[in-house]
Protein backbone atom coordinates (compact mmCIF):
# COMPACT_ATOMS: atom_id res chain seq x y z
CA UNK A 1 0.00 0.00 0.00
CA UNK A 2 1.40 3.46 -0.78
CA UNK A 3 1.87 5.99 2.10
CA UNK A 4 1.52 9.25 0.01
CA UNK A 5 2.57 12.94 1.12
CA UNK A 6 0.40 15.99 1.28
CA UNK A 7 0.90 17.10 -1.93
CA UNK A 8 -0.05 13.46 -3.37
CA UNK A 9 -3.02 13.30 -1.34
CA UNK A 10 -4.09 16.37 -2.53
CA UNK A 11 -3.30 15.94 -6.18
CA UNK A 12 -5.02 12.29 -5.55
CA UNK A 13 -8.33 14.06 -4.14
CA UNK A 14 -7.83 16.83 -7.47
CA UNK A 15 -7.45 14.06 -10.16
CA UNK A 16 -10.32 11.90 -8.54
CA UNK A 17 -12.57 14.85 -8.99
CA UNK A 18 -11.41 15.51 -12.58
CA UNK A 19 -11.39 11.96 -13.96
CA UNK A 20 -15.06 10.84 -11.56
CA UNK A 21 -16.61 13.88 -12.90
CA UNK A 22 -17.62 14.60 -9.09
CA UNK A 23 -16.99 17.61 -6.94
CA UNK A 24 -14.52 18.29 -3.57
CA UNK A 25 -17.91 18.70 -1.52
CA UNK A 26 -19.20 15.02 -2.85
CA UNK A 27 -15.73 13.74 -2.35
CA UNK A 28 -15.71 15.23 1.50
CA UNK A 29 -19.16 13.32 1.16
CA UNK A 30 -17.63 10.24 0.59
CA UNK A 31 -14.92 10.81 3.64
CA UNK A 32 -17.57 11.75 6.20
CA UNK A 33 -19.95 8.62 4.85
CA UNK A 34 -17.20 5.81 5.73
CA UNK A 35 -15.90 7.53 8.79
CA UNK A 36 -19.61 7.11 10.02
CA UNK A 37 -20.33 3.82 8.50
CA UNK A 38 -17.25 2.59 10.91
CA UNK A 39 -18.37 4.44 13.81
CA UNK A 40 -21.99 3.51 13.49
CA UNK A 41 -20.57 -0.59 12.84
CA UNK A 42 -19.45 -0.27 16.24
CA UNK A 43 -22.04 1.96 18.25
CA UNK A 44 -24.75 0.62 16.43
CA UNK A 45 -27.31 3.05 17.82
CA UNK A 46 -25.96 3.38 21.69
CA UNK A 47 -27.03 6.43 23.63
CA UNK A 48 -23.01 7.57 24.03
CA UNK A 49 -22.35 11.26 24.03
CA UNK A 50 -20.41 12.32 20.73
CA UNK A 51 -18.75 15.48 20.96
CA UNK A 52 -17.56 16.97 17.48
CA UNK A 53 -14.79 19.86 17.11
CA UNK A 54 -14.32 21.01 13.79
CA UNK A 55 -12.14 23.62 12.76
CA UNK A 56 -12.63 26.03 9.54
CA UNK A 57 -10.58 24.01 6.77
CA UNK A 58 -11.66 20.36 5.06
CA UNK A 59 -11.04 18.20 8.05
CA UNK A 60 -13.35 21.01 9.91
CA UNK A 61 -15.87 20.24 6.75
CA UNK A 62 -15.18 16.22 7.66
CA UNK A 63 -16.57 16.88 10.98
CA UNK A 64 -19.54 19.11 10.00
CA UNK A 65 -20.85 15.99 7.38
CA UNK A 66 -20.53 13.45 9.78
CA UNK A 67 -22.10 15.35 12.39
CA UNK A 68 -25.13 15.25 10.09
CA UNK A 69 -25.05 11.58 9.36
CA UNK A 70 -24.70 10.63 12.87
CA UNK A 71 -27.67 13.73 13.89
CA UNK A 72 -29.71 11.08 10.74
CA UNK A 73 -29.38 8.44 12.63
CA UNK A 74 -30.45 9.20 16.04
CA UNK A 75 -27.20 9.86 17.61
CA UNK A 76 -27.08 12.37 20.45
CA UNK A 77 -24.28 14.64 19.15
CA UNK A 78 -22.74 18.19 20.06
CA UNK A 79 -20.96 20.25 17.21
CA UNK A 80 -18.23 22.86 18.13
CA UNK A 81 -17.13 25.35 15.68
CA UNK A 82 -13.18 26.12 16.76
CA UNK A 83 -13.02 29.87 15.42
CA UNK A 84 -9.21 29.56 15.24
CA UNK A 85 -9.28 31.48 11.71
CA UNK A 86 -11.66 34.41 9.71
CA UNK A 87 -10.62 31.96 6.47
CA UNK A 88 -13.23 28.88 6.05
CA UNK A 89 -12.91 26.62 3.55
CA UNK A 90 -15.96 26.63 0.48
CA UNK A 91 -16.53 22.79 1.67
CA UNK A 92 -16.46 23.83 5.11
CA UNK A 93 -19.03 26.44 4.38
CA UNK A 94 -21.34 24.11 2.42
CA UNK A 95 -21.25 21.24 5.64
CA UNK A 96 -22.07 24.08 7.65
CA UNK A 97 -25.02 25.31 5.96
CA UNK A 98 -26.02 21.99 5.08
CA UNK A 99 -26.13 21.24 9.35
CA UNK A 100 -28.25 24.10 9.77
CA UNK A 101 -30.56 23.29 7.49
CA UNK A 102 -31.53 20.36 10.22
CA UNK A 103 -31.67 22.65 12.90
CA UNK A 104 -28.41 22.09 14.32
CA UNK A 105 -26.20 25.16 15.28
CA UNK A 106 -22.73 24.36 16.24
CA UNK A 107 -21.42 26.73 19.30
CA UNK A 108 -18.75 28.32 18.19
CA UNK A 109 -15.47 28.08 20.34
CA UNK A 110 -13.04 30.85 20.56
CA UNK A 111 -9.60 32.52 22.76
CA UNK A 112 -12.28 33.42 25.28
CA UNK A 113 -14.92 30.59 25.64
CA UNK A 114 -14.83 28.31 28.74
CA UNK A 115 -13.53 24.69 27.80
CA UNK A 116 -16.54 22.58 27.67
CA UNK A 117 -17.50 19.63 29.71
CA UNK A 118 -16.30 16.14 28.53
CA UNK A 119 -17.24 12.83 30.30
CA UNK A 120 -14.80 9.72 30.25
CA UNK A 121 -17.75 8.38 28.55
CA UNK A 122 -18.08 10.41 25.58
CA UNK A 123 -16.61 10.06 22.07
CA UNK A 124 -14.65 12.75 20.62
CA UNK A 125 -14.07 13.50 17.09
CA UNK A 126 -10.90 15.24 16.21
CA UNK A 127 -12.23 17.70 13.31
CA UNK A 128 -9.72 20.26 13.85
CA UNK A 129 -6.64 20.45 11.40
CA UNK A 130 -6.48 17.12 9.27
CA UNK A 131 -2.99 17.24 7.49
CA UNK A 132 -3.50 20.74 6.71
CA UNK A 133 -1.30 21.94 9.50
CA UNK A 134 1.69 23.81 8.80
CA UNK A 135 2.97 25.75 11.76
CA UNK A 136 2.10 25.12 15.40
CA UNK A 137 -1.39 26.09 17.02
CA UNK A 138 -2.22 28.87 18.47
CA UNK A 139 -1.61 28.81 22.35
CA UNK A 140 -5.31 28.78 23.21
CA UNK A 141 -5.83 25.94 21.05
CA UNK A 142 -3.28 24.07 22.08
CA UNK A 143 -5.30 24.28 25.50
CA UNK A 144 -8.03 22.68 24.16
CA UNK A 145 -6.50 19.83 22.36
CA UNK A 146 -4.39 19.37 26.05
CA UNK A 147 -8.01 19.26 27.82
CA UNK A 148 -9.52 16.81 24.96
CA UNK A 149 -6.82 14.42 26.00
CA UNK A 150 -7.22 15.22 29.72
CA UNK A 151 -10.66 14.83 29.41
CA UNK A 152 -10.44 10.50 29.69
CA UNK A 153 -13.04 10.59 26.51
CA UNK A 154 -12.49 8.34 23.67
CA UNK A 155 -10.90 9.89 20.86
CA UNK A 156 -11.39 9.75 16.87
CA UNK A 157 -9.35 11.90 15.07
CA UNK A 158 -10.62 12.63 10.85
CA UNK A 159 -7.51 11.53 8.86
CA UNK A 160 -4.93 12.78 10.95
CA UNK A 161 -4.62 13.40 14.87
CA UNK A 162 -4.68 17.76 14.94
CA UNK A 163 -1.31 19.21 15.77
CA UNK A 164 0.71 16.18 13.92
CA UNK A 165 2.41 17.72 10.79
CA UNK A 166 3.13 15.13 7.88
CA UNK A 167 6.89 16.28 7.11
CA UNK A 168 7.73 17.05 11.01
CA UNK A 169 7.79 16.36 14.63
CA UNK A 170 5.29 18.91 16.71
CA UNK A 171 7.15 21.53 18.78
CA UNK A 172 4.71 20.92 21.63
CA UNK A 173 3.55 17.52 22.67
CA UNK A 174 0.82 19.06 24.66
CA UNK A 175 -0.71 20.94 21.48
CA UNK A 176 -1.29 17.49 19.67
CA UNK A 177 -4.61 15.31 19.85
CA UNK A 178 -3.38 12.03 21.50
CA UNK A 179 -5.58 9.48 19.56
CA UNK A 180 -7.13 6.73 20.15
CA UNK A 181 -8.45 5.62 17.02
CA UNK A 182 -7.45 7.83 13.40
CA UNK A 183 -9.89 7.16 10.48
CA UNK A 184 -7.58 8.52 7.63
CA UNK A 185 -8.79 8.28 4.23
CA UNK A 186 -7.75 7.14 0.37
CA UNK A 187 -4.04 5.73 2.50
CA UNK A 188 -1.74 5.87 5.47
CA UNK A 189 0.33 8.31 6.28
CA UNK A 190 4.08 8.13 7.45
CA UNK A 191 3.56 9.90 10.60
CA UNK A 192 1.73 6.64 11.90
CA UNK A 193 4.83 4.84 11.66
CA UNK A 194 7.49 7.26 13.25
CA UNK A 195 8.07 6.71 17.20
CA UNK A 196 7.93 10.25 17.73
CA UNK A 197 4.67 10.86 16.07
CA UNK A 198 3.27 7.41 16.23
CA UNK A 199 2.23 7.64 19.89
CA UNK A 200 -0.53 10.25 18.98
CA UNK A 201 -1.90 7.45 16.96
CA UNK A 202 -2.77 4.67 19.02
CA UNK A 203 -4.72 2.64 16.18
CA UNK A 204 -5.45 3.44 12.84
CA UNK A 205 -7.45 2.57 9.60
CA UNK A 206 -7.58 3.44 6.23
CA UNK A 207 -11.18 4.42 5.02
CA UNK A 208 -11.52 3.94 1.37
CA UNK A 209 -13.10 7.21 -0.06
CA UNK A 210 -12.94 5.98 -3.92
CA UNK A 211 -9.79 7.76 -4.91
CA UNK A 212 -9.11 7.50 -8.50
CA UNK A 213 -7.71 4.08 -8.97
CA UNK A 214 -5.96 4.21 -12.18
CA UNK A 215 -4.45 7.40 -10.90
CA UNK A 216 -3.49 5.72 -7.16
CA UNK A 217 -1.62 3.12 -9.55
CA UNK A 218 0.23 5.79 -11.00
CA UNK A 219 1.61 7.21 -8.02
CA UNK A 220 5.22 6.78 -7.29
CA UNK A 221 5.46 7.19 -3.28
CA UNK A 222 8.42 7.45 -1.08
CA UNK A 223 7.39 4.90 0.96
CA UNK A 224 5.47 1.70 0.45
CA UNK A 225 3.62 0.16 3.44
CA UNK A 226 4.52 -4.09 3.08
CA UNK A 227 1.81 -5.43 4.34
CA UNK A 228 0.28 -9.02 4.33
CA UNK A 229 -0.19 -8.85 0.10
CA UNK A 230 2.97 -7.60 -0.68
CA UNK A 231 4.66 -9.68 1.22
CA UNK A 232 2.78 -12.90 -0.20
CA UNK A 233 3.75 -11.50 -3.37
CA UNK A 234 7.51 -11.71 -3.16
CA UNK A 235 7.28 -15.30 -1.60
CA UNK A 236 8.34 -17.95 -4.42
CA UNK A 237 7.23 -21.25 -3.13
CA UNK A 238 9.24 -24.86 -3.94
CA UNK A 239 8.84 -27.09 -6.99
CA UNK A 240 8.60 -30.74 -6.03
CA UNK A 241 11.15 -32.17 -8.03
CA UNK A 242 14.39 -29.94 -6.10
CA UNK A 243 16.93 -30.89 -3.41
CA UNK A 244 18.68 -29.14 -0.49
CA UNK A 245 21.22 -27.81 -2.67
CA UNK A 246 18.73 -26.07 -5.14
CA UNK A 247 17.84 -23.57 -1.77
CA UNK A 248 21.37 -22.79 -1.40
CA UNK A 249 23.87 -22.19 1.30
CA UNK A 250 23.79 -20.08 4.30
CA UNK A 251 26.97 -19.07 6.23
CA UNK A 252 26.49 -17.70 9.40
CA UNK A 253 29.70 -16.44 10.95
CA UNK A 254 30.39 -14.28 14.19
CA UNK A 255 30.40 -15.42 17.85
CA UNK A 256 32.82 -14.79 20.48
CA UNK A 257 33.37 -16.66 24.13
CA UNK A 258 29.86 -16.07 25.98
CA UNK A 259 27.75 -14.95 22.53
CA UNK A 260 27.75 -18.02 20.70
CA UNK A 261 23.97 -18.40 20.65
CA UNK A 262 23.33 -15.10 18.93
CA UNK A 263 25.26 -17.19 15.95
CA UNK A 264 22.74 -20.48 16.95
CA UNK A 265 20.04 -18.28 17.07
CA UNK A 266 20.95 -17.07 13.38
CA UNK A 267 21.40 -20.21 12.09
CA UNK A 268 18.49 -21.67 12.82
CA UNK A 269 16.43 -19.07 11.84
CA UNK A 270 17.88 -19.40 8.06
CA UNK A 271 17.58 -23.14 8.51
CA UNK A 272 13.71 -22.40 9.57
CA UNK A 273 13.58 -20.09 6.63
CA UNK A 274 14.13 -22.31 4.55
CA UNK A 275 18.16 -22.20 3.42
CA UNK A 276 18.79 -25.82 2.17
CA UNK A 277 21.95 -25.96 4.10
CA UNK A 278 23.70 -23.62 6.88
CA UNK A 279 27.02 -23.42 8.09
CA UNK A 280 28.32 -21.78 11.10
CA UNK A 281 31.98 -19.97 11.34
CA UNK A 282 32.42 -19.23 14.69
CA UNK A 283 35.46 -19.07 16.97
CA UNK A 284 36.33 -22.11 18.41
CA UNK A 285 34.32 -22.18 21.56
CA UNK A 286 31.74 -22.18 19.83
CA UNK A 287 32.36 -25.71 18.13
CA UNK A 288 30.45 -28.04 20.83
CA UNK A 289 27.56 -25.68 21.57
CA UNK A 290 26.95 -25.36 17.59
CA UNK A 291 27.44 -28.96 17.33
CA UNK A 292 25.09 -30.49 20.49
CA UNK A 293 22.17 -28.01 19.98
CA UNK A 294 21.73 -27.26 16.40
CA UNK A 295 22.84 -30.95 14.75
CA UNK A 296 21.18 -29.60 11.35
CA UNK A 297 24.10 -26.97 10.67
CA UNK A 298 27.61 -27.50 10.43
CA UNK A 299 30.26 -25.81 11.88
CA UNK A 300 34.08 -24.40 11.13
CA UNK A 301 36.35 -22.78 13.53
CA UNK A 302 39.36 -20.62 12.51
CA UNK A 303 41.74 -21.59 15.08
CA UNK A 304 41.45 -18.86 18.03
CA UNK A 305 39.29 -19.84 20.46
CA UNK A 306 37.31 -16.79 22.31
CA UNK A 307 37.76 -14.32 19.44
CA UNK A 308 37.25 -14.89 15.61
CA UNK A 309 40.53 -13.94 13.77
CA UNK A 310 40.03 -15.29 10.55
CA UNK A 311 37.14 -15.13 8.61
CA UNK A 312 35.95 -17.55 5.14
CA UNK A 313 38.57 -17.39 2.41
CA UNK A 314 36.26 -18.56 -0.38
CA UNK A 315 32.57 -17.14 0.24
CA UNK A 316 31.15 -18.29 -2.92
CA UNK A 317 28.33 -19.91 -3.69
CA UNK A 318 27.39 -19.27 -0.33
CA UNK A 319 24.95 -16.67 1.25
CA UNK A 320 26.90 -14.35 3.78
CA UNK A 321 25.48 -12.95 7.06
CA UNK A 322 28.19 -11.51 9.20
CA UNK A 323 28.32 -9.52 12.80
CA UNK A 324 25.97 -11.40 15.44
CA UNK A 325 28.07 -11.82 19.22
CA UNK A 326 31.35 -10.92 16.98
CA UNK A 327 32.47 -8.45 19.49
CA UNK A 328 35.15 -5.71 18.66
CA UNK A 329 38.35 -7.45 19.80
CA UNK A 330 41.23 -6.32 17.99
CA UNK A 331 42.10 -8.88 15.91
CA UNK A 332 38.69 -9.97 15.53
CA UNK A 333 38.04 -6.21 13.66
CA UNK A 334 41.11 -6.40 11.57
CA UNK A 335 40.41 -9.62 10.21
CA UNK A 336 36.93 -8.81 9.29
CA UNK A 337 38.17 -4.99 7.73
CA UNK A 338 40.35 -7.19 5.56
CA UNK A 339 37.91 -9.75 4.43
CA UNK A 340 35.68 -7.28 3.99
CA UNK A 341 37.63 -5.41 1.13
CA UNK A 342 37.86 -9.09 -0.72
CA UNK A 343 34.49 -9.49 -0.89
CA UNK A 344 32.65 -9.17 -4.21
CA UNK A 345 28.69 -10.51 -3.62
CA UNK A 346 26.26 -9.01 -1.46
CA UNK A 347 26.61 -9.61 2.24
CA UNK A 348 24.48 -9.38 5.56
CA UNK A 349 25.97 -6.98 8.33
CA UNK A 350 24.64 -6.78 12.08
CA UNK A 351 25.66 -5.90 15.20
CA UNK A 352 29.56 -6.07 15.84
CA UNK A 353 30.13 -5.89 12.07
CA UNK A 354 28.28 -2.99 12.09
CA UNK A 355 29.93 -1.55 15.11
CA UNK A 356 33.69 -2.00 13.51
CA UNK A 357 32.19 -0.52 10.56
CA UNK A 358 31.08 2.68 12.48
CA UNK A 359 34.55 2.80 13.98
CA UNK A 360 36.05 2.51 10.36
CA UNK A 361 33.42 4.48 8.31
CA UNK A 362 35.87 4.74 5.15
CA UNK A 363 36.13 0.80 5.48
CA UNK A 364 31.92 1.33 3.83
CA UNK A 365 33.03 2.00 0.57
CA UNK A 366 34.43 -1.75 0.49
CA UNK A 367 30.80 -2.97 0.95
CA UNK A 368 29.48 -5.09 -2.11
CA UNK A 369 26.24 -3.14 -3.97
CA UNK A 370 23.55 -5.09 -2.66
CA UNK A 371 24.44 -5.50 0.80
CA UNK A 372 22.08 -5.80 3.42
CA UNK A 373 22.50 -3.74 6.92
CA UNK A 374 20.40 -4.78 10.22
CA UNK A 375 21.32 -2.24 12.70
CA UNK A 376 19.22 -1.80 15.75
CA UNK A 377 19.04 2.15 16.95
CA UNK A 378 22.21 2.61 19.10
CA UNK A 379 24.11 0.93 15.71
CA UNK A 380 22.08 2.96 13.55
CA UNK A 381 23.25 6.04 15.27
CA UNK A 382 26.80 5.00 15.42
CA UNK A 383 26.82 4.76 11.54
CA UNK A 384 24.57 7.56 10.66
CA UNK A 385 25.73 9.90 13.30
CA UNK A 386 23.35 11.96 15.44
CA UNK A 387 20.17 13.57 14.36
CA UNK A 388 17.46 16.09 15.54
CA UNK A 389 14.48 13.66 14.73
CA UNK A 390 12.80 10.75 13.27
CA UNK A 391 12.46 13.04 9.70
CA UNK A 392 16.10 13.37 9.87
CA UNK A 393 16.91 10.23 10.57
CA UNK A 394 15.04 8.82 7.55
CA UNK A 395 16.97 11.77 5.33
CA UNK A 396 20.31 10.52 6.68
CA UNK A 397 19.05 6.81 6.21
CA UNK A 398 17.97 7.12 2.57
CA UNK A 399 21.43 9.65 1.58
CA UNK A 400 23.35 6.65 3.58
CA UNK A 401 21.67 3.98 1.73
CA UNK A 402 22.01 5.19 -1.73
CA UNK A 403 25.66 6.26 -1.16
CA UNK A 404 26.67 3.03 -0.60
CA UNK A 405 23.83 1.27 -2.73
CA UNK A 406 23.15 -0.92 0.14
CA UNK A 407 19.87 -2.34 1.98
CA UNK A 408 19.39 -0.27 5.16
CA UNK A 409 17.02 -1.50 7.74
CA UNK A 410 15.93 1.03 10.43
CA UNK A 411 14.49 -1.49 12.94
CA UNK A 412 11.29 -0.20 14.97
CA UNK A 413 7.49 -1.23 15.58
CA UNK A 414 7.48 -0.18 12.42
CA UNK A 415 10.74 -1.55 10.58
CA UNK A 416 11.68 0.92 7.64
CA UNK A 417 13.76 -0.61 5.01
CA UNK A 418 15.52 1.83 2.34
CA UNK A 419 17.34 0.80 -1.07
CA UNK A 420 17.70 3.40 -4.00
CA UNK A 421 14.60 6.02 -4.01
CA UNK A 422 12.32 3.97 -2.01
CA UNK A 423 11.61 3.35 1.27
CA UNK A 424 9.50 0.22 2.75
CA UNK A 425 7.59 -0.08 5.93
CA UNK A 426 6.95 -3.40 7.62
CA UNK A 427 3.28 -3.39 9.13
CA UNK A 428 3.39 -7.00 11.08
CA UNK A 429 5.52 -7.55 14.68
CA UNK A 430 4.77 -6.36 17.88
CA UNK A 431 6.58 -5.50 21.43
CA UNK A 432 7.50 -8.80 22.13
CA UNK A 433 10.02 -8.52 19.69
CA UNK A 434 11.82 -6.11 21.82
CA UNK A 435 13.94 -9.45 23.49
CA UNK A 436 17.82 -10.34 23.23
CA UNK A 437 18.63 -12.42 20.37
CA UNK A 438 15.47 -11.53 18.21
CA UNK A 439 17.64 -9.29 15.97
CA UNK A 440 20.07 -12.58 15.54
CA UNK A 441 17.09 -14.28 14.05
CA UNK A 442 16.24 -11.70 11.43
CA UNK A 443 19.90 -11.62 10.46
CA UNK A 444 19.48 -15.70 9.92
CA UNK A 445 16.06 -15.01 8.09
CA UNK A 446 16.94 -12.78 5.67
CA UNK A 447 20.32 -14.70 5.00
CA UNK A 448 18.51 -17.77 4.64
CA UNK A 449 16.61 -15.91 1.61
CA UNK A 450 19.23 -14.73 0.15
CA UNK A 451 21.06 -18.19 -0.05
CA UNK A 452 17.34 -19.05 -1.86
CA UNK A 453 18.09 -16.75 -4.30
CA UNK A 454 15.53 -14.13 -2.90
CA UNK A 455 17.60 -10.44 -4.17
CA UNK A 456 18.72 -8.82 -1.63
CA UNK A 457 15.56 -6.70 -1.11
CA UNK A 458 13.21 -8.96 -1.75
CA UNK A 459 15.13 -10.71 1.06
CA UNK A 460 15.07 -7.65 3.24
CA UNK A 461 11.14 -7.19 2.53
CA UNK A 462 10.04 -10.53 3.25
CA UNK A 463 12.30 -11.64 5.80
CA UNK A 464 11.05 -8.40 8.27
CA UNK A 465 7.84 -9.42 7.56
CA UNK A 466 8.24 -12.89 8.13
CA UNK A 467 9.71 -12.12 11.79
CA UNK A 468 7.22 -9.74 12.28
CA UNK A 469 4.45 -12.29 11.83
CA UNK A 470 5.64 -15.06 14.07
CA UNK A 471 5.75 -12.83 16.54
CA UNK A 472 2.41 -11.96 15.85
CA UNK A 473 1.42 -15.61 15.92
CA UNK A 474 3.44 -15.96 19.69
CA UNK A 475 1.78 -13.19 21.26
CA UNK A 476 -1.59 -14.25 19.95
CA UNK A 477 -1.38 -17.18 22.16
CA UNK A 478 1.03 -15.99 25.01
CA UNK A 479 1.76 -12.61 26.19
CA UNK A 480 4.12 -10.45 24.68
CA UNK A 481 6.32 -10.08 27.64
CA UNK A 482 6.96 -13.88 27.50
CA UNK A 483 8.27 -14.40 23.82
CA UNK A 484 11.69 -15.29 23.44
CA UNK A 485 14.17 -15.34 20.03
CA UNK A 486 14.44 -19.13 19.98
CA UNK A 487 10.55 -19.20 19.93
CA UNK A 488 10.58 -16.59 17.24
CA UNK A 489 12.75 -18.96 14.77
CA UNK A 490 10.36 -21.41 16.10
CA UNK A 491 7.55 -19.71 15.01
CA UNK A 492 8.95 -19.21 11.18
CA UNK A 493 7.08 -22.01 9.90
CA UNK A 494 3.59 -20.87 11.44
CA UNK A 495 4.53 -17.40 9.49
CA UNK A 496 4.90 -18.90 6.10
CA UNK A 497 1.13 -20.67 6.66
CA UNK A 498 -0.15 -17.61 7.95
CA UNK A 499 1.36 -15.23 4.91
CA UNK A 500 -0.46 -18.00 2.24
CA UNK A 501 -3.43 -17.95 4.00
CA UNK A 502 -6.63 -16.82 2.43
CA UNK A 503 -9.04 -15.45 4.49
CA UNK A 504 -11.62 -15.31 1.69
CA UNK A 505 -11.31 -18.97 0.82
CA UNK A 506 -11.60 -19.89 4.18
CA UNK A 507 -14.84 -17.53 4.49
CA UNK A 508 -16.33 -19.77 1.58
CA UNK A 509 -15.30 -22.99 2.90
CA UNK A 510 -17.52 -22.07 5.98
CA UNK A 511 -20.43 -20.92 4.52
CA UNK A 512 -20.02 -24.26 2.50
CA UNK A 513 -20.24 -26.53 5.60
Amino acid sequence: MKILTREQVYQADRETQARQGISSTELMERAARAAFEWLHQRLQGAPVPIQLFCGMGNNGGDGLALARHLAEHGYHIHVYQVHYSEKRSPDFLINLEALRDRKIWPQSLGPESELPPIGPQDIIVDALFGIGLTRPPTPWVAALMAHLNASGATRVALDMPSGLYMDRVPESPEAVVRADYVLTFGAPKLPFFLPQTGVYARYWEVLDIGLDPAFMASLQPDFIRIGRGEARALYRGRERFTHKGTYGHALLAGGSYGKVGAVALAARAALKAGAGLVTAWVPRCGYVPLQAGLPEAMVQTPESDAHLDAFPADTHGYAVGVGMGMGQAPETARAFLKWLKAQQQPLLLDADALNVLASHPEAAASLPAGSILTPHPGELRRLLGPWKDDFEKIRLARAYALKYKCVLLVKGAYTLIFFGERAYVNDSGNPGLATGGSGDVLSGVITGLMAQAYDPLASALLGVHLHGLAADILAAGDAMEAITASEVAGALGAAYRELLRDPAAEENDNQAN
